[in-house]
């Protein structure tokens, strides 16, 4: 897979693999970069994050009338078919081979079906921005495995600071000191453990469809449209058809799939295209703050002063693990 750039670390959006030096997703740009913009970058960079900050909002919206699994399958459905349009739009083509559609079998369940499951379910007994805060921990797993998993991430101070600084934040974020009182442990477990199957997906993505000729766009259809056969296999098996289909969280579950998913991806594609993956990934930073603002303004969702200050520690301990030592200037001749 020619993924060479990093990108942003989203909800379940990225399904790419880490770069070399980053446990961030991958992203190479799809389609034609132009000189040009109709929209300057800015907005469409405010936009991406607005719209993955709201995903949150939109999975506690939704679960509130229809079973967890049911709203994970209407997210990659919905994402599908946007992504399918791109692909027909841009006449992208399907991959090809056995072996490669198993790896996406594969990559599908650990980056899509899993964590977005996870997250839902997790959004029966958590407040949307206990779940946001959680995700943003991915970059901290990802570190950590990376330092084991590939041997080129080596464990360097600066990035052992900033596990242990995001680590703390984490604690902070769940009350520790207080033993962990008020907090439901099954949901806030179910979403760390969806912000860790990320990493892995990228990990496992990385080992086995390293530079595959096949565009990103199309990689990512197939990858989504498998995810999405796995929830249809899965659902009627664990839930029964809803009686009524209330409107407000059927909405949400379409906008979950088609801006949370497909057009979030399309829009991340072409921010990277043109101002880089490292101005791109700031992303990751606004998600947890929009979606924690979301939780609170809309849902009336209450926030302890540990939930913000953790959150900010997360964030800053992330940062740390992704950051480079300046290179040295170079000596000037006498």
């Amino acid at each position: 897979m020619s993924y060479e750039v990093e990108a942003a670390m989203v909800d379940g959006m990225s399904t790419a693999v880490p770069s070399r030096t980053s446990s961030a997703p991958a992203r190479t740009p799809v389609g034609p970069v132009h000189s040009r913009r109709t929209l300057d970058w800015r907005i469409r960079f405010a936009v991406l994050s607005t719209v993955w900050g709201f995903s949150f909002l939109l999975i506690k919206v939704g679960t509130g009338a229809y079973a967890p699994f049911q709203v994970t399958f209407g997210r990659l459905l919905f994402g599908t078919a946007v992504l399918a349009v791109a692909m027909v739009v841009r006449r992208e083509r399907l991959p090809r081979g056995i072996r490669t559609w198993m790896h996406l079998a594969v990559a599908a369940f650990l980056l899509n079906a899993l964590p977005f499951s996870l997250f839902a379910y997790s959004e029966l007994t958590i407040p949307s921005t206990l779940a946001g805060i959680c995700n943003a921990t991915s970059p901290l797993w990802g570190m950590a495995l990376s330092m084991v998993a590939l041997s080129e991430d080596r464990p360097t101070r600066r990035r052992v600071a900033g596990l242990g600084i995001g680590f703390l934040g984490v604690l902070t974020v769940l009350g520790a000191w207080q033993g962990f009182s008020g907090l439901d442990l099954t949901g806030t477990a179910m979403a760390l453990l969806a912000s860790l199957s990320y990493p892995i997906g990228w990990i496992y993505v990385r080992r086995t469809l390293a530079g595959s000729s096949n565009s990103n766009l199309s990689l990512t259809g197939a990858q989504l449209f498998l995810a999405t056969v796995q929830l249809a296999v899965v659902t009627p098996l664990f839930t029964t058809l809803p009686t009524s289909m209330p409107f407000v969280p059927l909405l949400a579950v379409i906008a979950l799939g088609a801006l949370g998913t497909g057009f979030a991806l399309l829009l991340q594609y072409g921010l990277v295209a043109e101002v880089g993956p490292t101005t791109a990934q700031m992303v990751t930073y606004f998600i947890p703050v929009i979606a924690t603002a979301a939780g609170v303004a809309v849902l009336d969702e209450q926030l302890g002063w540990n939930t913000p200050v953790g959150a900010l520690i997360v964030l800053a301990g992330a940062a740390l693990t992704q950051s480079r030592p300046k290179a040295p200037a170079p000596a000037v001749q006498p």
